[in-house]
């Protein structure tokens, strides 16, 4: 099993997809640096040599910002917008859709699930 970047890559999977296992490497990505290294495409990745996989770390360590780097950097840039109180950073905040979607009827992933709207404050429900 190969492990890079501290991410086990699925065994049975081609070396292109199990790439994108890992954070911030894509399929356009995998297959760039699949092509740097001079690796097969189809290999699969229980069939890759110790030498395979450490020309792929070096490819990646060297040009590409992945996994811990890649969410530091993200949530950095999160917190910088919030601070300095952009219209992206309020919408952060307030935990709701950051890229313009609408919000009346869908939203429900980055809201949360729907509170009923039949409840009114301070009223008991009688008895019977």
């Amino acid at each position: 099993m190969a492990r890079i970047e501290g991410v086990y890559l699925p065994k049975e999977k081609r070396v292109e997809y199990g790439l994108t296992y890992i954070y911030g490497i894509g399929l356009h990505s995998s297959r760039q640096i699949l092509s740097k290294s001079q690796i097969d495409f189809d290999k699969r990745v229980k069939d890759l040599s110790h030498e395979d996989v450490a020309r792929i770390q070096k490819e990646i360590i060297d040009n590409y910002v992945t996994e811990g780097g890649l969410r530091k950097e993200v949530t950095l840039n999160i917190k910088r917008l919030q601070e300095i109180g952009s219209y992206r950073g309020t919408r952060h905040k307030r935990s709701l859709p950051v890229r313009g979607q609408r919000t009346k009827t869908n939203a429900r992933t980055r809201k949360g699930p729907r509170r009923s709207s039949n409840i009114v404050a301070g009223k008991k429900i009688a008895k019977k």
